[in-house]
């Protein structure tokens, strides 16, 4: 094409001097026919386009997904752990629950059928180890005087009957000592007794026949374990005052370090004081009187803070329960308790507390009150009112 020979003043000239031009169209019909002029992509740009932004975007997140989905997981497998964890946990509560209970419902059944219902074993840890009155009801109280591992002492150890209907103190007596597991307290194995024993009612006595191969009079121990035991078994259970003694029907007994014994008389056994005997392998102690007879009941609180035969018989009167004066008023001893006493509510105190009880009943004293207890309670002894002394040492359940 040649090229044009026009300057660009003569070419701005030239358009002044053509004729103006208006446009009388609306400025959006304008704007909407140019908009429908635009270019047009192909259907397949614009999914293309959000594809790769798609995946850009998941290459960005990925990492990050799958420490997520990894600690998802791993605390998935915590959860799972720590529930069966708890599931576990509970399943040993519950029967470790069950166990407790077994055991309580067990103890509990074995009180009953003994005759002696007592609450506070399954309540509390400081249990009262004697027989008080209100625990007794309509049951018969026995007690077998037992001789320990050396056959130095008796050990009292007593038992609630309820089955005493129609049934006197001695046929119960026969009946329990033939059930009596004496080893199983720590102690030596002498009951039942070989031999028939039963009531002279027109004497108010015991008649004891032993067969003609008994072994009582084999040796000083035995003798003397055999004569005390049935006196402490006939005066503790029952107001005789003798025993007779028979073999085969025939009257006497032969004991080589006594003779022939027809029979025996007994007399009052009180005034003792009363201390702590352990069995070997036992924790909790036996309340045991001592051998001894004391003057009064000052003498034999005094004598309880010491130990006895050789160290066999420990103090029972323990330091917390140290008092600074006792009176006797009637029947009631009245202990004054040392202002800074430091008495607490546990086995211990009450064992010791339980020694004195059974002390003061040596001395025929019915009840015990005590003041300035710096504690309102010992187990289920409450120290602000009057105690009644107990019946017999030492409750044991017999199967």
């Amino acid at each position: 094409m040649k090229r044009s020979e026009w300057s660009d003043k003569q070419l701005e000239e030239l358009l002044r001097q053509m004729p103006k031009i208006e446009d009388h169209r609306n400025p959006r019909d304008i704007y909407q026919n140019l908009s429908l002029k635009k270019r047009k992509y192909p259907m397949w740009v614009v999914p293309g386009i959000a594809t790769a932004a798609a995946l850009l975007l998941l290459f960005l997140l990925l990492p990050k997904l799958i420490d997520g989905t990894q600690f998802s997981y791993d605390r998935a497998g915590e959860e799972k752990s720590s529930a069966d964890n708890k599931m576990a946990l509970s399943s040993e509560s519950k029967k470790d629950s069950t166990i407790t209970l077994k055991k309580q419902v067990s103890n509990s059944q074995e009180q009953k059928d003994l005759g002696t219902a007592r609450p506070e074993l399954l309540r509390s840890n400081n249990i009262k180890t004697a027989v008080y009155e209100d625990e007794v009801g309509t049951g018969t109280v026995l007690t077998y005087w037992i001789p320990d591992q050396q056959a130095q002492m008796l050990i009292p150890i007593s038992a609630v009957v309820k089955d005493n209907k129609d049934k006197n103190w001695l046929t119960l007596f026969n009946e329990k000592m033939k059930i009596l597991k004496e080893e199983d307290l720590g102690l030596s194995d002498f009951y039942p007794i070989n031999a028939k024993i039963q009531l002279d009612n027109k004497d108010n006595s015991v008649i004891v026949d032993v067969p003609a191969n008994h072994s009582y009079g084999q040796g000083s121990t035995n003798e003397i374990s055999f004569l005390n035991v049935m006196k402490k078994d006939v005066f503790t259970n029952s107001k005789i005052r003798k025993i007779k003694f028979s073999t085969n029907g025939h009257p006497g007994i032969e004991l080589g370090n006594f003779g022939k014994k027809t029979e025996m008389d007994i007399e009052l056994d009180n005034r003792h004081a009363y201390f702590f005997y352990y069995p070997e392998g036992n924790e909790a102690p036996f309340l045991v009187p001592s051998t001894v007879k004391y003057k009064d009941i000052n003498e034999a609180l005094e004598a309880m803070k010491k130990d006895k035969l050789d160290g066999q018989l420990k103090a029972s009167l323990l330091p917390s329960l140290y008092f600074k004066a006792a009176s006797i008023r009637g029947k009631t001893l009245f202990l004054s308790m040392n202002p800074n006493s430091n008495l607490e509510n546990d086995n211990n105190s009450l064992h010791s507390f339980e020694a004195i009880l059974l002390t003061a009943k040596e001395f025929e004293l019915e009840k015990i009150m005590v003041e300035n207890a710096p504690i309102t309670n010992l187990g289920s002894f409450d120290l602000t009112k009057e105690i009644k002394v107990p019946l017999a040492p030492n409750l044991r359940f017999i199967q």
